[in-house]
């Protein structure tokens, strides 16, 4: 038996394992996103109301306010009070000045196990729930899909999602904002991703040579599979015009850590202008992830992204709603 016909039957064997792998991942893989909720998902708690429950507005209505802050919370009731106190502090005292930049906020307890949501509501109690409201979901859902349902949610013409540990500097809004403006295209789309690319010297620096190794590995994995042209595609402070939050979160496969990834990956398939600026962060203790393995398990997300996607296994649809 010649080394020559080993190699086709290896290389035959391989191929066949592809091709299945590819025909089961296919199989496996729901087409379209699920965007139902459990129905005790769809009210939130006003503490001052006769109706205690009041339903939350749709993505699909025209906006109220200016600007809707989302922030996913996952056992957050120690980090969530002082990245609260800065956005609300901050928020106030613009519209104090400019009483047209309105504004919510949107606390959406990922299932959480400590005290979350009670913390949350007691800004609601404080500031109204005109300004501050508490999306408590049934399960956890992951990041992503809390994103995703605060978004569903929320009356805002521009929509921010803000992790709960106020890492980002929140004033750097503005900054965002403006971008917003620039960009945002004749059908009033636009996305504006907060970045830490500029501080990338000073973390490798700090870091172990094996987190810079994941770092790097991970970011050539986002160019080379999925996002092209954005240095930092995992900032949680992203910034969107209210169609664009639509289209996208309505298309939104992912539901975990790799979820921005997605969102911007289908931001570029509709041609939607996406702007990155610098903003001021800091490392917070209490992070959820764990380094190597959350690392692996975004790297898996990647290729399963680009994959599911080549092969037609995940469709898009661009006139889905919300509801």
């Amino acid at each position: 038996m010649s080394l020559f016909f080993i190699f086709e039957v290896v290389a035959c064997l391989l191929f066949l394992s592809l091709v299945i792998g590819l025909v089961c991942l296919f199989l496996v893989s729901q087409a379209y996103p699920n965007l139902d909720r459990f129905d005790a998902e769809k009210y939130f708690l006003d503490p001052q109301a006769t109706k205690k429950q009041q339903k939350f507005p749709s993505l699909n209505d025209k906006h109220s306010v200016q600007l809707s802050v989302i922030v996913p919370s996952y056992n957050e009731q120690d980090r969530l009070p002082t990245m609260l106190d800065e956005c609300i502090g901050f928020l106030e005292k613009r519209r104090s000045s400019d009483p047209e930049k309105t504004f919510e906020i949107i606390v959406v307890d990922d299932g959480s196990k400590d005290k979350t949501s009670k913390v949350a509501l007691d800004y609601s109690i404080k500031y109204g729930c005109d300004k501050v409201r508490v999306l408590t979901l049934v399960k956890n859902r992951g990041k992503g899909g809390a994103v995703r349902l605060g978004m569903f949610s929320a009356r805002g013409k521009s929509l921010l999602f803000a992790d709960a540990d106020g890492a980002t500097s929140f004033p750097d809004l503005v900054k965002l904002e403006e971008s917003l403006n620039e960009i945002t295209n004749k059908d009033g789309m636009g996305v504006v991703c907060g970045s830490r690319a500029h501080l990338e010297e000073e973390s490798v620096a700090s870091r172990s040579f094996m987190r810079t190794v994941l770092m790097y590995g991970f970011h050539f994995l986002v160019w080379f599979l999925c996002v092209r042209g954005i240095k930092d595609t995992q900032c949680g402070f992203k910034l969107l015009t209210r169609p664009a939050a639509l289209l996208l979160f309505s298309n939104l496969h992912v539901e975990r850590w790799a979820f921005d990834v997605d969102m911007l990956y289908l931001a570029q398939y509709f041609n939607i202008p996406i702007s990155e600026v610098a903003v001021n962060w800091q490392e917070i203790e209490g992070s959820k992830m764990i380094p190597i393995f959350s690392w692996a398990q975004m790297g898996k997300d990647l290729l399963l992204i680009r994959l599911r996607y080549l092969i037609g296994a995940w469709k898009i649809n661009p006139k889905i709603k919300a509801d």
